[in-house]
């Protein structure tokens, strides 16, 4: 491509100004828009993956501005009735189709690296303890999806030469891309419109829950197969002359997609998976959180040590012998993971979170005494008898006055809930307060209801 047309082209079109458009665009939603990409353990600058992933959740809004400001792009010979007197020149149509093409795709992957620039510098300030080049394939896509679509756009509207073109199709890519759309109400997202392969063709990402989620390699090739055979057909569409010739151009529009069909993993579990390096546990000594949580660890290890050891002098052979972060998917709202064996954290558990000192302890010994079972985040709200419960086990364990649990959505309805059970419970004898805090901790694993177990009566 000859880069004096390029520049010719850059400043004569409407190339700059799509590329602009999609800048502030996606930046007014980002910082205008109060969202789940500001909360959380998963906020969109906390990490590279979460980053790469909450930008390309923006597609389900900027991509089908690309396509539509390609479409307008596409219009410009039609519109300046130029079309035969640059056929007649002997200039092959290819190339003005790159050069077209190319000016446009320029700035629109431009905008797009501005906008992960923005997010990649405020991960940096931030200090992620998790670094890994995963997050960059994910960016990739999404800045070919932002081209792609483009050049589509223009191609169809040097097929179809009218002024409803560019609306038409940037309402049909926006209708496209949401109609595929993916929830992250479930333990990983999925599609409720369509069957997960077909749900991939969309170039957005769910809305990210779980900071140790990633995409899958099927999912990135099939993804940029998808897009270089919309590339392929946009610039086929641009050159043709025949009506046959345009026919002919859909191919590898047809083709690319049907092999990425072929190449996603039929089941969303197959799609989104658990990143394996930011998953493995980083420990000192019995105590371990997952490597993305890298930077509590320091704060965690003198409380989560003493707390182990409470937990012993209180349950015995049945108390959990190390603290380990979580890293099983979980649907919204939907029961966590737990275990015999070991205290385990979530890393968007809002009482743990927000501790520390003493008051961290005193969360560890209520988690290991009533595991959480209904998960406490920014977007689940947790269970108030579960709430109570872990209270009163972790005064009984710490002795002292019942106190509620810092952080806890519950914390100021927690004493009113817990405290006729707990001085109930007090006054009992010894031996049948630990015969009901054992009953409380295995209702607790078992998903049931701790509180009742701890009040006497049949768990729920």
């Amino acid at each position: 491509m000859n880069l004096r047309i390029l520049r010719i082209e850059l400043k004569r079109t409407v190339a700059p100004w799509a590329g602009a458009v999609v800048l502030v665009t996606a930046l007014a939603y980002l910082y205008l828009v109060s969202g789940p990409w500001w909360r959380g353990n998963a906020l969109w600058t906390a990490q590279w993956t979460s980053m790469a992933l909450w930008t390309r959740y923006l597609l389900a809004f900027v991509w089908p501005l690309a396509v539509g400001l390609g479409a307008l792009q596409g219009l410009r010979d039609p519109r300046s009735k130029m079309s035969e007197l640059l056929s007649s020149t002997p200039r092959p149509a290819r190339h003005r189709a790159a050069v077209l093409a190319g000016a446009t795709a320029l700035t629109l992957v431009s905008a797009f690296a501005l906008i992960v620039l923005q997010g990649a510098v405020q991960v940096l300030a931030g200090d992620a303890p998790y670094t890994s080049l995963g997050w960059l394939p994910i960016s990739l896509v999404g800045a070919l999806a932002l081209a792609a679509g483009a050049v589509l756009g223009m191609g169809v509207a040097r097929a179809l030469p009218s002024v409803l073109t560019p609306p038409a199709l940037a309402v049909g890519a926006f209708v496209f891309s949401n109609l595929l759309r993916q929830s992250a109400d479930d333990t990983v997202p999925t599609s409720f419109a369509v069957p997960n392969r077909y749900s991939l063709l969309a170039p957005a990402t769910a809305e990210v829950r779980q900071t140790l989620l990633t995409l899958s390699a099927p999912v990135h090739v099939g993804q940029a197969l998808w897009l270089l055979g919309m590339v392929a057909t946009g610039l086929a569409l641009l050159a043709a002359a025949t009506p046959r010739a345009r026919l002919l151009a859909l191919t590898p529009l047809l083709v690319g997609g049907a092999v990425a069909v072929l190449v996603f993993p039929v089941s969303p579990r197959g799609a989104y998976v658990v990143d394996r390096a930011a998953a493995a546990q980083v420990c000192d000594g019995a105590v371990c959180v997952t490597a993305a949580q890298r930077a509590r660890l320091a704060d965690l290890a003198g409380p989560g040590r003493e707390a182990l050891r409470l937990l012993h002098d209180t349950l015995g052979d049945q108390a959990p012998a190390a603290i380990h972060g979580t890293t099983a998917p979980r649907a919204r709202d939907a029961e966590t993971e737990r275990s015999r064996d070991f205290v385990l954290i979530d890393p968007d558990d809002v009482v743990i979170g927000a501790a520390g000192g003493e008051q961290l302890t005193r969360a560890l010994v209520g988690q290991g005494m009533a595991p959480v079972c209904h998960p406490r985040s920014d977007t689940d709200f947790g269970s108030a008898q579960e709430e109570a419960a872990r209270s009163i086990g972790a005064a009984w364990v710490l002795g002292g006055d019942l106190r509620p649990l810092d952080g806890s959505r519950f914390a100021a309805n927690d004493l009113t809930v817990a405290r006729p059970v707990w001085e109930r419970f007090i006054a009992l004898p010894q031996p049948e307060q630990r015969r009901r805090i054992g009953a409380m901790h295995a209702a607790a694993l078992s998903c049931a209801d701790p509180l009742a177990a701890l009040a006497g009566g049949a768990s729920r």
